[in-house]
């Protein structure tokens, strides 16, 4: 893990966690950052203490792999999407499993919760992002478009919108209002795995081209192109202010980008070459995860302060 400001990211701690039975697939930090939750190939979600490394629960019930999983922003639920075309809401507390919510046709990639806790996002290989009432379970609306998988998504911070990014090398951002696609952004040359928008209402989008886009969706411009990665990009933060940007990615480790000028200040360099996840904390700390050998089973892994 490392600390912000912009001038001090020095890294000042790792922390090994057991071992999943299969590749993990996302690694997300509650908002308050004393959970890290994982999810694998193995058809679990596994809850860990982030400062001990405590295993605190397992949840099961899907019957494939699962791919994404997120919190809520008040960390009573999380999420999280599977290979057997489901998504799942857990409560926090027991890992007990309150909705089962069918829909999807194919394996489901990605998840999101809203920042209000009303909404939730999926989207995967049936080519559709599927908005869901929370409290209900039910559809919402199924939002049709993209041409092909969709393997990432993001609200904004005021709940208004939603952006999803798919191998068919677009994002398109969505009104909740009008349920309609408000826009659709061109430009990467590879799918767009990662997003995240920022408090002031930036959109970044990590992609397998090795980039980092850096969007104003209200005008579909692109700000900046972030090209210094060397392998495809797994994960994208904001700081808190919105003056610094994180990219996570395979076999590169962090990157910290000024998003005054689109220069890339640091590079972060840890153990291991991997990342699949990293978030700011509300103290400015920078946290990252991934697994330790993606070649044996998988370990996730946490830097920490």
């Amino acid at each position: 893990m490392w600390r912000n400001p912009v001038q001090d990211f020095t890294k000042v701690g790792v922390r090994y966690f057991a071992r999943h039975k299969g590749e993990v697939n996302c690694c997300v930090f509650s908002p308050d950052c004393q959970i890290l939750l994982t999810c694998s190939d193995d058809c679990r979600l596994h809850l860990w203490n982030a400062k001990t490394g405590q295993l605190l629960a397992k949840a099961s019930g899907h019957e494939g792999p699962v791919k994404s999983c997120v919190f809520s922003t008040d960390c009573v639920l999380f999420a999280s999407a599977s290979h057997d075309c489901s998504v799942r809401i857990w409560l926090t507390a027991t890992a007990e499993c309150v909705r089962v919510l069918t829909g999807h046709r194919r394996s489901v990639e990605t998840v999101s919760l809203s920042p209000d806790c009303k909404w939730l996002i999926s989207g995967g290989w049936d080519k559709d992002a599927i908005l869901w009432d929370v409290q209900s379970g039910e559809i919402v609306q199924i939002l049709a478009g993209h041409t092909d998988a969709i393997q990432s998504s993001a609200f904004s911070r005021d709940s208004r919108l939603v952006a999803t990014g798919s191998w068919d090398y677009t994002v398109k951002v969505w009104s909740l209002h009008t349920e309609k696609c408000e826009m659709t952004l061109k430009g990467h040359r590879g799918n767009v795995v990662s997003l995240c928008f920022s408090a002031s209402g930036m959109l970044a989008s990590g992609s397998w081209d090795g980039t980092v886009r850096v969007w104003v969706p209200r005008v579909a411009a692109a700000i900046f192109v972030l090209e210094s990665h060397r392998a495809w990009v797994r994960g994208v933060a904001f700081s808190q202010d919105g003056l610094v940007l994180a990219s996570a990615t395979e076999n590169d480790m962090v990157r910290i980008w000024d998003m005054s000028t689109g220069k890339c200040i640091k590079h972060l360099q840890g153990q291991k070459d991997s990342t699949l996840s990293c978030t700011f904390a509300p103290s400015g700390a920078l946290l990252t995860a991934g697994p330790a050998d993606p070649s044996q089973e998988t370990e996730p892994w946490q830097w920490d302060y």
